[in-house]
Order: structure tokens, then C-alpha cells, then sequence
């Protein structure tokens, strides 16, 4: 299950990210747990990223795993606006780019970490057999804020 908080203004098909977290869940054998998602704009992400990683500037997602009851994996907090940049920039849909975020965070939050190369590898290995699961033709995986 996921509870979606849209916190921006642009158009965003909140089922299709229902859909997404769905079969990531069952890609990763998750399918009865929970996450929230919250959308916003780039000054609220950057303010987060300040605050919990130290960096000053935006990102494009960011996972905050719980601690808590086993079904409850975590947060996953994306910008739009830079999700938009980039799917222009790559050549995909916004729509695209948001399933390609919200994997991306959901597989932060049961482990996956992209900061050593061998470890990035296996994970966007991962991201683009699920956007293969989502789509006759993934999105590029390559996503840098």
C-alpha cells in the first residue's frame, strides 16, 4: 500500500504511482508492505536534503527508511520539478521519469545503496527489470539531480 501527499502543483497521475509501488512491492516479495510518497518542489527538497544529508542543494529523491513495524518500510520524498527537468533532458514523460524515482527510492528503502559503483550497478540492474515489468520500453535509468 502506499498514501500519497502531493505537496506540488503540477499534474501528476497519482494511480499510475500506485500502480508502480504495487509492482515494485511484488518484484521485491513485498507485496504487505506499506510507504508514504510525497511530492513537492525543489525548494522543500532541498530544505530536506540540508536538514538530513548535509548537502545544500536538490535532488531528485530521497528514502527515509523506518524503524518501526515490519510493514511499514519508510518515506519516499521526490521533486517534480527536477523529476521534470530530467525527463525532458533523457527524453522520457514526466509520468516515466516519477516510476523511475519512486523505484529507485523504494529500493533504497529495503537496502539497495548506489553509493559504491558495484552496489549502483546491481541496483539500477534491479530498477530496470522493474520498469521492464511497467513498460514495453523503459525510460533510461540514468537520473542525476
Amino acid at each position: 500500500m502506499i498514501a500519497i501527499d502531493n505537496r506540488q502543483r503540477r499534474p501528476v497521475d497519482l494511480a499510475r504511482l500506485g500502480r508502480t509501488a504495487r509492482v515494485t512491492f511484488r518484484a521485491l516479495g513485498a507485496a504487505d508492505h506499506e510507504v508514504s510518497l510525497t511530492l513537492v518542489g525543489d525548494r522543500r527538497i532541498r530544505a530536506l536534503n540540508a536538514r538530513y544529508r548535509g548537502v545544500r542543494r536538490r535532488t531528485d529523491v530521497l528514502a527515509f527508511p523506518l524503524d518501526g513495524p515490519a510493514p511499514v518500510l519508510g518515506e519516499v520524498v521526490i521533486s517534480v520539478e527536477t523529476a521534470e527537468r530530467q525527463a525532458r533532458r533523457l527524453g522520457h514523460s514526466l509520468a516515466a521519469e516519477l516510476d523511475l524515482l519512486l523505484i529507485h527510492g523504494l529500493l533504497h528503502l529495503v537496502g539497495y545503496d548506489d553509493r559504491d559503483p558495484g552496489e549502483a550497478r546491481l541496483m539500477h540492474a534491479r530498477e530496470l527489470e522493474i520498469l521492464s515489468r511497467l513498460h514495453a520500453r523503459p525510460p533510461r535509468t540514468l537520473h542525476v539531480a
